[in-house]
């Protein structure tokens, strides 16, 4: 279907039963839609990060279905996310965990620490997803491996992104 309507998926990432993809940029609700059918289509499953707010009935059935883990706003009593998330990846035996840095499809110059943060306490690559408006192309390509320095880290993993502000859904929303 993607290739019907002109996308290339090209994942050059290995396999792993436990990843951590950083998905940029993220300025629409169809980096979503396509990130999923993408990895999908290559009979991966992956595992997504959502407000609770979307996890309603029916939908909540579909979302859960496909992956999502909801996401409490304020966190409030249910402990930090982060230790949530480390837990989950101890406590499965398959988890590929999608995560946009930004954290939201506005633009958002400082992105969150925290997709490296799970990785490294995890024991987790981070491999490295683009969704191409402008090219129609989806990529996961290489992989990197958190050393618990999170400001070399997060230079490293934007250094994949480095001139690919043209590449969102939104350029104008997009920022590193």
């Amino acid at each position: 279907m993607l290739r019907m309507c002109g996308w290339e998926v090209c994942i050059k990432a290995p396999r792993r039963a436990k990843c951590v993809i950083c998905v940029a940029p993220h300025t629409s609700n169809w980096d979503f839609i396509l990130g999923l059918a993408a990895y999908r289509s290559l009979g991966r499953t992956a595992n997504f990060l959502m407000k609770e707010s979307w996890f309603f009935w029916p939908l909540k059935y579909i979302l859960r279905h496909y992956g999502g883990i909801p996401v409490k706003s304020g966190r409030k009593g249910g402990g930090s996310l982060t230790e949530q998330i480390v837990a989950d990846f101890k406590n499965r035996d398959y988890m590929n965990l999608a995560v946009t840095p930004e954290g939201t499809r506005s633009r958002q110059p400082e992105w969150h620490t925290g997709f490296l943060r799970i990785a490294y306490e995890s024991k987790v690559p981070v491999q490295r997803g683009l969704i191409d408006f402008r090219r129609k192309k989806i990529v996961i390509d290489g992989e990197y491996v958190p050393t618990g320095d999170m400001e070399k880290d997060m230079k490293s993993i934007k250094a994949f992104y480095s001139g690919c502000e043209d590449a969102a859904r939104y350029p104008d929303k997009f920022a590193m």
